[in-house]
């Protein structure tokens, strides 16, 4: 009987940490100083600016990876991604180049005004936020966008990630 009541008790408390937390909702950043957004303005809206905007993407994304994965909070990873910008542009000018562009780039990381995004179950609402902005030559074209601290788009898929529930643990150490 000792055990049931200790196992509803600890349940009811595990519902009400939910419901306190907002566990089951979206999650919606206020704290506009814990993100570091990546933005990849292409050259214009024509369709070959922005294909190769993609192209460009992607080979930054594998360039910062492994530098950013390190990183422990928001002024790291603006510390490392400042000492890398000339690598970022030599990767983009490169990607351009092997694809027939002309144009270069430029990265800056830099504080702007941005609209609500939504990224999967989180919302960045709308407001001024630290970004590593990369424009591919005018840079006045739509853009591909992502975090970068935390990094929401920089995670290696060869990584095993095991998930763990801290409540889970603690009721199967109450009960063995």
């Amino acid at each position: 009987m000792k055990k049931i009541i200790a196992f509803a008790f600890v349940l009811v408390a595990v519902i009400c940490a939910a419901v306190y937390l907002g566990f089951g909702t979206a999650e919606t950043a206020t704290a506009e100083n814990d993100y570091l957004r990546i933005h990849v303005r292409a050259n214009s809206n024509e369709q070959i600016d922005q294909n190769i905007k993609y192209k460009v993407k992607d080979e930054v994304v594998k360039f910062i990876t492994p530098y950013i994965t390190e990183c422990v909070d928001k002024p790291a990873a603006m510390e490392v991604i400042g000492g890398i910008l000339d690598g970022i542009e030599d990767v983009c000018d490169r990607t351009l180049r092997a694809n027939g562009f002309s144009y270069t780039s430029k990265a800056q990381i830099r504080t702007e005004e941005f609209p609500t995004r939504v990224y999967g179950e989180l919302t960045l609402e709308a407001g001024v936020y630290d970004a590593l902005i990369v424009e591919l030559g005018s840079g006045t074209g739509d853009n591909w966008w992502c975090v970068i601290y935390p990094p929401l788009c920089f995670t290696s898929a060869s990584t095993d990630v095991e998930y763990r529930s801290i409540i889970k643990d603690i009721i199967d150490k109450f009960f063995n």
